[in-house]
């Protein structure tokens, strides 16, 4: 492969930790401070709907980060929880979420290993999980859940 072929990789991400970007109306997002290789500047919490929402991926246990979607939200109503995967920098934040908010926890169910791991391996491919994180409501492919103004 050339160096022609290579497909660009956009490292600019001027959103800053904290701060609330909206992207798309009714869709807001929120950066954890948690750069890594895994996370590049950070995991990114999103935010659906206005007045009563729905926050997406909660993130990492990071009371900072909760505080600023929190903050965020200040004055909605927070009705659903969403988690997309168990990943720890991903979910471990949603039980701070729902205390501050009573919100059900919507995912496709606890953590389960996305496949078996291979001998070669030098690195468990689970190390990252969260296995604390339990949704309240199951969700199965091509399930459809509403609020006031979105649907996912």
């Amino acid at each position: 492969m050339s160096d022609n072929d290579d497909v660009p990789f956009n490292r600019n991400f001027p959103l800053k930790p904290g701060l609330v970007e909206e992207v798309r109306p009714g869709v807001r997002r929120v950066l954890c401070n948690n750069p890594s290789p895994f996370t590049f500047t950070g995991t990114v919490s999103y935010i659906v709907g206005k007045g009563n929402v729905a926050i997406i991926d909660p993130g990492p246990d990071d009371e900072a980060h909760a505080a600023a979607l929190l903050d965020a939200v200040r004055g909605e109503t927070v009705s659903h929880i969403f988690v997309t995967h168990t990943h720890r920098d991903h979910s471990p934040n949603t039980a701070r979420i729902k205390r501050a908010t009573g919100a059900p926890v919507y995912a496709e169910g606890p953590h389960r290993a996305s496949r078996p791991r291979f001998e070669s391996e030098k690195h468990n491919p689970e190390s990252g999980a969260d296995r604390d994180f339990a949704p309240d409501v199951n969700l199965a492919h091509g399930d459809v859940v509403e609020g006031d103004g979105w649907r996912l």
